[in-house]
This record gives structure tokens, C-alpha cells and sequence, in this order.
């Protein structure tokens, strides 16, 4: 096909122009990347983790290589709310692409209070919600393990916003179902999955850990099937949208997500590797749709084939 394919997606209420999102945590609030990435090509942007008071995080070391991916126990260090207001938001309110915050609380209320505090807010255009974090010390994954309080974080957030609503799920768990089930019930209006998986690494010569805070999130390829698989198990479970996270480093490793029923992607850890990965993804979907004759990439969201 000579022309170019629509890859426009809808997560809800939502309106991406592409299905490609960097994740929350790896990409700033978009600054720290601007010589490098026009976020207004992308689909959208996922912000830093935001708390309603600054946090410092967990000591260093915090990030750790490992085989085929990393493991970080960077705390969700961020700058909190107010100075998120009054430092990044203005700059923020005159991209064109979709601008996502990733809320993150202590308490159930917490993410109420966060979640009010960006009602109405010009420039973001809807909230992630973080209730899977394996390296902090209360709350995050805390949240996302438990079903009947998935559901209750996830409508307080609902309830006290005008905004559409994402919740990442944690793979820390027995049954991804029930989670994704339980928060669709409470009123999200997407899911994103998977956040890390809890993991350590020690250090041979001092027999210590390698993280000041002994465990850590393993991203990066080693996790692509592990969330390849849940983000399946979630769409066969759900009619909410779902964005597929966690090892995409290439165009191709985009589409299984997609083919398997992802709406769009996060890209995260190939932001450190190669920092211009999502618009090479990006280019390479469109490659791919125009190779293969798919002039929408609707075509391929959960066009996955299964033997009877």
C-alpha cells in the first residue's frame, strides 16, 4: 500500500493519535529527552510517578543491570505535587499528544486527593494509576495485590476526577484475572500491565546485595513473555482497553502486544538503551502496515490466531 496506514487507537474515552507511550519512570516529564524526542510524534506520554508530597526515594545503589533487562529501586523519588504544578505542567500544557500522570499514594485517600487535585487541569489528559510498585516500602504493590483493594483505590480515583482513568497492575500476583476484573468493575476505564516483577541480584565478592534496598523491579526483555502472556489473560477477561508493557524494545516485540489484544504499548526500558526507540517503534509499525497491506492497525489489535 502507498499510503500511509492510520495507526490512531482509542484506550475509552481516550484519543491516541499512534499507540505508542513511553512508560511512567523512564522518559521524565518529557524534558529530559527533548533533543532527542519530539513526544508530539508519539502517541502519548506517561509522566514521572507523582505523590502529593516529594519523595527522595530509596538510597543508592538503586539500579542494577541484570541478563536481557535491570532492576530498579529508585522509590518513586519525584518532586510532588505542588512544584509539579508550577514547574513542568505549564511547558507540558502546549504539547500536542496525549500528557498522562502516573498517581502514586500511601493511602487510599491519597490517591483521592491526588486525583482531585488534577481535575480539570488543563494539559493532562488522563491519569495512570500506580498500585503495583514492588520496591517501596508501604502502599504500591500493597494496593495491587489485593482485589477488593484494587477496586476501592481504583474508585476513589474515579469518583474524585474528570479524567480518564488507567490503573497498572501488578504481575506479582496469583491470578492477573481477578485484579483485572475487580478494577473494571470499580470503574477504569483501561488497564496497563505489566509494572516490574520483584527481584534481587547480589554482589559475589561483598555477599551483598547489589540494591541498598535488597529487592528491586526487573524490567526489560526477560519480562516480554511473562507480560505478553497477562496482558492475553487480561483481554480475554476484560471489554476495558488494554496497554501492553514491558520489554518492548522494537517495533516487533509492539506488535505481539498488539496481535494479542494490547490497544497500544508502553516502551520503557529501551528508552535507556537506545533513547530514540519510540520513534524507531513508531517507524516500524508503520513499515510493517504498509508491507503487510494493514491500512488501519486496528486491523491487528487482538488478531491473534489459536489453533482449535
Amino acid at each position: 500500500m502507498s499510503s500511509q496506514p492510520d495507526l490512531r487507537v482509542k484506550l475509552g474515552p481516550l484519543d491516541l493519535k499512534n499507540p505508542v507511550i513511553t512508560a511512567s519512570g523512564t522518559f521524565g516529564y518529557g524534558r529530559e529527552y527533548k533533543d532527542i524526542v519530539d513526544p508530539n510524534l508519539l502517541g502519548g506520554i506517561i509522566l514521572k510517578g507523582l505523590s502529593l508530597k516529594p519523595r527522595a526515594g530509596n538510597p543508592p545503589p538503586r539500579i542494577v543491570e541484570t541478563p536481557c533487562g535491570m532492576l530498579n529501586a529508585i522509590g518513586l523519588a519525584n518532586m510532588g505535587l505542588d512544584a509539579f504544578m508550577k514547574q513542568e505542567l505549564p511547558r507540558l500544557q502546549t504539547l500536542d499528544t496525549a500528557v498522562i500522570a502516573n498517581i502514586y499514594g500511601h493511602s487510599i485517600d491519597e490517591y483521592g486527593e491526588l486525583a482531585a487535585a488534577l481535575k480539570g487541569v488543563d494539559g493532562i489528559s488522563a491519569i495512570e494509576v500506580n498500585i503495583s510498585c514492588p520496591n517501596v516500602e508501604r502502599g504500591g504493590m500493597a494496593f495491587g495485590t489485593d482485589p477488593d483493594v484494587s477496586a476501592e483505590v481504583t474508585g476513589k480515583v474515579v469518583r474524585n476526577t474528570d479524567k480518564p482513568v488507567i490503573v497498572k497492575l501488578s504481575p506479582n500476583v496469583k491470578d492477573i484475572r481477578i485484579i483485572a476484573k475487580a478494577v473494571e468493575e470499580a470503574g477504569a476505564h483501561a488497564l496497563s500491565l505489566i509494572n516490574t516483577i520483584t527481584g534481587m541480584a547480589i554482589d559475589i565478592e561483598t555477599r551483598a546485595p547489589k540494591l541498598a534496598n535488597i529487592t528491586g523491579g526487573l524490567s526489560g526483555p526477560a519480562i516480554r513473555p511473562v507480560a505478553i502472556h497477562m496482558v492475553y489473560q487480561a483481554v480475554q477477561t476484560v471489554d476495558i482497553p488494554v496497554i501492553g508493557v514491558g520489554g518492548i524494545m522494537d517495533s516487533r516485540d509492539a506488535l505481539e502486544f498488539l496481535i494479542a489484544g494490547a490497544h497500544a504499548v508502553q516502551v520503557g526500558t529501551a528508552n535507556f538503551v537506545a533513547p530514540r526507540a519510540t520513534l524507531d517503534i513508531l517507524e516500524g509499525l508503520k513499515i510493517f502496515c504498509r508491507d503487510n497491506d494493514v491500512a488501519q492497525i486496528s486491523e491487528l489489535i487482538g488478531s491473534l490466531k489459536i489453533a482449535e
